[in-house]
C-alpha cells in the first residue's frame, strides 16, 4: 500500500475533523450549522484514528503540521467535553433509585415510540407494549393506520390524546394514569402539535406531562433549527414560571448535548437521567455507525432513576425507549440532585429565540398551508 497517500488521507481526516468542530462554533441557526451538534460521538471516533494516525507518521514535521495537530487536539478535546457527561465517567445527575419493597415505590413507567408512519410492522408495537406494559406511552408520527392498529391497548389505557397526522408530526398518548384536563396544542407552526396535560401519579400526586414533536433543521423540512429551539425553550420557560414538578417527553430532533438542550435544561430545572450513565442512540435504526439519542425525557428532581434501557426495534427509524422513574421527593429537600440552574444570558437568549420562532412558525405555517390541497 503506498505509505504516502495514507498519510495524506490522516492529513485530510485530521483537518476535517478540526474544520467541523469549528465549523459548529458558528452562531447561526441554518440546517448546515447546527447539523454538526448530532454526530458528535461519529466526529469523536473518526478524530481519535487521524490524531493516532498522525502520531504514527510522526517525523520530522514542519510547522504546518504541528499546528494541525494542536488544531485536531483541541477540537478532540472540545468534542470529548460535550460527549463525557453522558459515560459513567461522568458524575450522575439523576440519582439512582433507593430499593423500595414491591408495592411501595412510587414508580412510573414512561415509554417513547416514533413509529414512522409508512412503517407497516404495527403489531410489532402492540406487542412490545403488551410486553413491557409501561404506564404511560407516546407515539409519534403516529396517523390514522397507527391509531387504527393500537385499539388493542386501548383496554389497557383508559386515557388517551389522539392526534392523528399525515405529515410526520402525528401524535397519540396513552395512560394507564389519570390525564387531567389534557390539551393539544400547536406552539410555533399550526401543523406540528404538541400535548399538554397534568398526570395524576399513582400515589395521588399531580404533575405536568409535556410531550413534544418539534420540526428539525434539514434540507427537507426546516431550513433553520429556530422553530424548533424556541418551542423548546418556550416549555422550559413556562415550567419553571409555574413552579412545576414536570416530565417532558418526545422525540425532540435535537441532541442532548446541543446548546438549545442544555439551555432549555437551565431554563426549565428539569434534570438528564443519561448524564453519569449512558448513551441512548435511538436513530438511525438503520445505520449503527450513524446513531444518536434523538428521543428523550427530562424530569423534576424529585424523581430518580430505575432504569433506561432501548428497546428492540419495531421496523421504524427510530428505536423505542423506555425509562421508568421513581418518585422520591426527599432527594429535593436533601438538594442531592445536581438541578441546573439558568444564568441572566440564559434567560436573555430564551426570550430573544422564543420571539424570533414565533416569527418563524408564522411564516413556516404560510408555507404549509399553500401547500395543502384546495378541496374547496
Amino acid at each position: 500500500m503506498d505509505l504516502s497517500l495514507l498519510y495524506y488521507s490522516v492529513q485530510w481526516l485530521a483537518g476535517f475533523i478540526a474544520l467541523v468542530t469549528i465549523w459548529g462554533w458558528i452562531p447561526l441557526d441554518n440546517w448546515w450549522v447546527r447539523c454538526v451538534e448530532f454526530p458528535r460521538i461519529q466526529i469523536m471516533v473518526l478524530g481519535v484514528i487521524a490524531w493516532m494516525g498522525m502520531l504514527v507518521f510522526w517525523s520530522e514535521w514542519q510547522l504546518g503540521q504541528w499546528l494541525l495537530f494542536m488544531v485536531l487536539s483541541m477540537a478532540l478535546a472540545f468534542q470529548l467535553r460535550m460527549i463525557l457527561p453522558y459515560t459513567r465517567l461522568w458524575k450522575k445527575e439523576v440519582q439512582q433509585a433507593k430499593e423500595t419493597p414491591v408495592g411501595e415505590a412510587h414508580q412510573l413507567k414512561i415509554m417513547i415510540s416514533n413509529v414512522l408512519t409508512p412503517n407497516d410492522q404495527t403489531q410489532k408495537l402492540v406487542n412490545l407494549v403488551q410486553r413491557k406494559e409501561p404506564d404511560v406511552l407516546v407515539i409519534l408520527e403516529s396517523d390514522e393506520k397507527w391509531e387504527t392498529a393500537l385499539h388493542q391497548i386501548e383496554p389497557d389505557y383508559p386515557y388517551t390524546v389522539k392526534v392523528p397526522l399525515d405529515n410526520l408530526y402525528g401524535m397519540h398518548l396513552y395512560s394507564k394514569l389519570e390525564l387531567i384536563d389534557p390539551v393539544v396544542k400547536y406552539l410555533m407552526i399550526d401543523d406540528i402539535p404538541s400535548v399538554h396535560s397534568q398526570l395524576r401519579l399513582q400515589n395521588g400526586r399531580v404533575i405536568w406531562l409535556y410531550c413534544l414533536h418539534p420540526m428539525p433543521p434539514s434540507p427537507t423540512e426546516a431550513d433553520k433549527s429556530t422553530t424548533r429551539d424556541a418551542e423548546l425553550l418556550m416549555v422550559g420557560k413556562h415550567i419553571k414560571e409555574n413552579n412545576q414538578t414536570a416530565i417532558l417527553a418526545g422525540d425532540l430532533n435535537d441532541v442532548a448535548w446541543s446548546k438549545t438542550t442544555r439551555r432549555f435544561q437551565r431554563i426549565s430545572g428539569l434534570l438528564d437521567p443519561r448524564i453519569g450513565r449512558h448513551f441512548i442512540n435511538t436513530f438511525h435504526a438503520d445505520y449503527p455507525f450513524l446513531r444518536w439519542a434523538l428521543d428523550h425525557i427530562f424530569h423534576s428532581a424529585c424523581f430518580t432513576v430505575v432504569d433506561i434501557q432501548r428497546l428492540p426495534s419495531i421496523g421504524s427509524d427510530h428505536f423505542p425507549v423506555m425509562t421508568t422513574l421513581q418518585y422520591e421527593p426527599e432527594k429535593t429537600s436533601q438538594q442531592a440532585q445536581n438541578t441546573p440552574t439558568a444564568e441572566a444570558e440564559d434567560i436573555k437568549e430564551t426570550e430573544s429565540k422564543i420571539e424570533e420562532g414565533k416569527k418563524e412558525g408564522e411564516k413556516v405555517s404560510k408555507e404549509h398551508a399553500e401547500k395543502q390541497p384546495n378541496l374547496g
